[in-house]
């Protein structure tokens, strides 16, 4: 049986770009370096490299995906501040894709390290669900837990009316932290 040959450097990280953007599912670390025949940690610097050359690659639960560029009236966006505590964030992202909405991101305010935002990218139960599993097998705390259960969410949909019901969703679940005036 012949060995697979390494890709070396700027090659494969063409190489990686490539498959990025055929790709129509986010691919792991471990995926790529299967293809590439080098290490995920070879991976993980390719990557560190490809965002410093400004190219669009966001690290996700489900894996790394390439951001194509879409039209800018396809998508709205809204940022939601929430407040619950760790058992209930399946119950809240549940709530948010059963509307239809992704929800990309969950960002806390660190009183040492300033923003610290984390990709989440899940837009159906099964991703919830795998989200959840990584955070299960990993041991992970949520970041939420840092800030007494405070977070925002960047939520997106293909009407601002999917948003708006999201928003009253999570407003009836509790989950929604409401302007105090």
């Amino acid at each position: 049986m012949k060995k697979e040959k390494k890709l070396l450097g700027e090659d494969r990280r063409d190489k990686l770009i490539q498959l990025l953007k055929e790709s129509r599912k986010p691919l792991t670390g471990s995926e790529l370096a299967k293809i590439a025949n080098v290490s995920r940690q070879i991976i993980v610097g390719d990557i560190s490299i490809l965002k410093a050359k400004k190219e669009p690659i966001m690290a996700t639960s489900q894996g790394y995906i390439y951001l194509h560029e879409r039209k800018a009236d396809t998508y709205f966006e809204r940022i939601l501040a929430c407040q619950h505590a760790p058992d209930a964030a399946e119950d809240e992202l549940n709530i948010l894709v059963d509307i239809g909405v992704i929800v990309k991101d969950v960002k806390v305010e660190h009183p040492i390290y300033g923003d610290i935002v984390a990709s989440i990218m899940v837009q159906t139960r099964r991703e919830v669900q795998q989200f959840l599993q990584k955070m299960k097998d990993a041991n992970a705390v949520y970041l939420s837990e840092l800030t007494n259960g405070i977070h925002l969410h960047t939520i997106s949909a293909t009407s601002s009316h999917l948003l708006d019901e999201a928003e009253a969703a999570l407003l009836a679940a509790g989950y929604l932290i409401q302007d105090s005036e």
